[in-house]
């Protein structure tokens, strides 16, 4: 990569017509992570997520189905669903005129429309693709999307020895981040910021001992082994679970970090998952998901841990977020103008290159 190849200019960090554009390409005409399927255990749990303005119902049909759909009636449009978790009991009703849906989107029941020459038929509710990956649920607002399997190449392939579907969810913690998604993006694949920003993780991890491979079209990342007898990222670096059962030793040594668009921010750990997804609320503004995950085995045994774990990527996390909200102010700034990239910087070349498309810098 050349050297001075250079970051992007101020627009793509504060322009609201560029931060629509970007919602319409990378979040409503692709694929986008919405959580775990175990959040919706059983037939008739649902939840609602919100993709580039859109608010979509995310129910289980069945035990090998999962079901998508904009929160929109078919009668007058009115949004059908309001709160943010449910269990909708085999029907979606609208609570305006009582227009009610099956779990699968058909349309059961429309009051007064019998005399009309009505098709209930022609009025199911507006589905949206889903797919899953190993636990991960995956949404697709667009028509005629790819198959998920074919966006992701390699990764399932890749990363099949962690049975990511297996772990279970410890803890949660929701930031709202004052600064453009892209920003977050950015930080997450390069760690050149490490000894400055990072105390604790530096003391684990050599900063400069990245393995990043080759960008994809459809994710980035590498892998980055321990240093000074760690064992995992914790605040001691000492492990105090089992390890994942499929790992290999080189695996056991290393955290894999990787950044599968538009949102997924996936951290794969010797003993654990760390999953971030990104929700844009504005140019400016971010809302992160933080989810820690655990082996069930683990999490039965009496003396189980995960504070040092948690602990941890919170306080890393939240130095991320200040110094990111920072970069958004100076972005902002008259003064600002696109600076170079290091060589060690080429994931985040290799983004821009994504995000700019076939515009002009």
């Amino acid at each position: 990569m050349n050297p001075m190849f250079q970051s992007l200019p101020a627009r793509f960090y504060t322009d609201p017509e560029v931060f629509r554009a970007e919602l319409e390409r990378f979040f409503f005409n692709a694929w986008v992570c919405v959580g775990r399927t175990r959040a919706i255990p059983q037939p008739g749990d649902a939840f609602l997520c919100e993709i580039a303005g859109e608010s979509i119902i995310v129910v289980r049909e069945n035990a090998d189905t999962v079901r998508a759909f904009y929160n929109v009636c078919r009668h007058r449009g009115t949004r059908m669903c309001t709160e943010p978790e449910a269990r909708l009991n085999g029907r979606i009703q609208c609570p305006y005129h009582g227009w009610t849906y099956g779990l699968d989107g058909k349309l059961l029941g429309a009051p007064h429309m019998d005399d009309t020459g009505f098709r209930r038929e022609d009025y199911p509710l507006h589905a949206v693709a889903a797919a899953e990956w190993d636990g991960h649920l995956f949404l697709h607002l667009g028509k005629n999307p790819p198959p998920l399997t074919e966006f992701l190449a390699d990764l399932p392939a890749r990363f099949a020895p962690w049975h990511m579907q297996e772990l279970q969810l410890h803890k949660r913690i929701v930031y709202d981040v004052k600064a453009n998604w892209k920003l977050v993006v950015l930080n997450f694949n390069e760690c050149l910021h490490c000894p400055l920003l990072h105390p604790a993780l530096n003391r684990l991890t050599d900063y400069l001992g990245a393995d990043n491979e080759a960008p994809a079209p459809g994710y980035m990342g590498g892998a980055m082994g321990f240093r000074n007898g760690a064992e995992t990222m914790s605040l001691d670096g000492r492990r105090r679970r089992d390890y994942l059962p499929g790992l290999n030793e080189e695996q056991r040594r290393q955290v894999f970090y990787y950044f599968v668009y538009p949102n997924l921010l996936l951290s794969l750990h010797p003993d654990y998952m760390m999953v971030h997804t990104l929700w844009p609320l504005g140019v400016d503004r971010t809302r992160i998901v933080c989810e820690w995950h655990f082996h069930p085995a683990e999490m039965a045994k009496a003396d189980f841990q995960a504070d040092d774990a948690v602990d941890f990527w919170d306080l890393t996390n939240r130095e991320d977020w200040k110094i990111v909200e920072l970069s958004q102010l100076g972005i902002q700034s008259r003064a600002y103008t696109p600076g170079p990239y290091s060589r060690r910087e080429e994931l985040l070349f290799a983004f821009d290159q994504t995000v700019l498309g076939q515009s002009e810098r």
